[in-house]
């Protein structure tokens, strides 16, 4: 399928040879959330630097279905320029000192059937922005390379709205006039845009506490619309499973204060690995014993400790750029195809498994290499990214 851009046909290819560093870095983040349905208002404030190794060009910033209300620098006017989807700044700081960027947008959550950025599913906001989504939030540099610490509040409703999620720990939450209320989230670790996420609405949650083995205490949250939490204990005890194996099997302890699941029955994607907020697909959460499968509970075990696992292998250690998809996502399927064989037990039941792994290349993988979608692992240029999240 061609993807056709602003009516000017088909978009221009991205070629791996042509990675560039990026020209500006981004530190900080902090992003205020003005949630509506039909006009959320979002508040970007960045703290930026030019990068001394790459020569002095414009800023250029990535957005699609925004509408721009205000830029400011360093709190005062600046001039800028619309090109096609891009904020171009050009009259900015010299030197290599960072400054402050203030861009004020407005989205239409209700609107965005793409269900890429952010969108309103049965009355609740969830995000997607992996690979391209967060330009449809505010104009950002939408690129793996760039790393900045974020910190986000929400701010909605509280009858409508009632549970405020996003990255990292609760620093802060109370009442607002009007019925509203607010939440602070602070993500300690940089990351790139698209791994923020963030959800509002009416949710219920299942809890379980632990303590790591450097015997730091974590809240595991798995949360899901009223109704279906009696069916969420397997996900529960596979993320528990996750978090205990991952420290013990490689070192790699849980490195924030929660960690949290999201289940909804309206997400493109089986799961994503937003830093500590995970959102998936129903199918992939949620499992009653009068009706799952050992199909079914095998496939939520497997999931749930892949994205888990991706908060090391892929969040905490990211891609340079999406040519490198396939490091961050093999490597975590090899994760998960370890945890699940470890988890279940005896050498010959590992080797069932094996064995279940080794099938679904021969039956999905193989045919695809060997068809009309053939494609290399690292390709040398894509036109849009989404298609290469295959099987290859």
């Amino acid at each position: 399928m061609l993807q056709l851009r602003d009516g000017q046909g088909q978009a221009p290819a991205i070629h791996r040879a042509d990675y560039q560093a990026p020209a500006w870095w981004i530190d900080t983040v902090d992003l205020t959330f003005d949630l509506d349905p039909a006009k959320t208002r979002v508040l970007n404030k960045m703290r930026l630097r030019r990068n001394p190794d790459v020569a002095a060009q414009p800023l250029r910033l990535d957005g699609e279905a925004l509408n721009l209300a205000r830029v400011m620098v360093n709190g005062g006017g600046t001039s800028f320029k619309m090109d096609g989807n891009q904020l171009v700044l050009e009259n900015l700081p010299e030197g290599t000192e960072p400054f402050d960027l203030e861009i004020f947008t407005t989205c239409a959550p209700a609107k965005n059937t793409q269900l890429m950025g952010l969108y309103v599913s049965q009355g609740t906001f969830f995000t997607q922005c992996e690979a391209e989504g967060f330009r449809r939030i505010t104009y950002f540099l939408d690129r793996p390379d760039v790393m900045a610490s974020y910190a986000v509040t929400l701010r909605a409703d509280k009858a409508q709205y009632p549970v405020l999620l996003s990255n990292g720990n609760l620093v802060d939450s109370g009442a607002l006039e009007d019925g509203r209320h607010f939440a602070k989230w602070v993500d300690p670790h940089k990351k790139p845009c698209y791994l923020f996420a963030l959800v509002a609405g009416k949710l219920v949650a299942r809890e379980q506490k632990i303590k790591s083995r450097s015997g730091n205490d974590h809240l595991l949250q798995v949360y899901v619309r009223p109704g279906d939490l009696g069916k969420t204990e397997h996900a529960m005890n596979a993320l528990m499973h996750s978090v205990a194996w991952d420290e013990a099997r490689f070192g790699l302890p849980l490195d924030l204060e929660r960690f949290m699941i999201v289940a909804t029955s309206d997400f493109n994607m089986g799961a994503m690995e937003n830093k500590g907020l995970n959102i998936f697909n129903t199918k992939y959460v949620l499992a009653s014993e009068a009706t799952a499968t050992d199909t079914d509970f095998a496939n939520i075990e497997s999931v749930v400790g892949h994205e888990y696992f991706h908060n090391w292998t892929g969040n905490r250690v990211t891609c340079r750029d999406w040519f490198q998809l396939s490091l961050k996502e093999g490597l975590t399927v090899f994760r998960d195809q370890e945890f699940s064989q470890d988890l279940a037990g005896s050498p010959s039941a590992r080797a069932v498994k094996r064995i279940e792994d080794v099938r679904v290349l021969r039956t999905a993988q193989f045919p695809e290499d060997a068809g009309p979608m053939a494609h290399p692992v690292r390709p040398d240029s894509y036109i849009e990214i989404n298609n290469f999240y295959t099987v290859t």
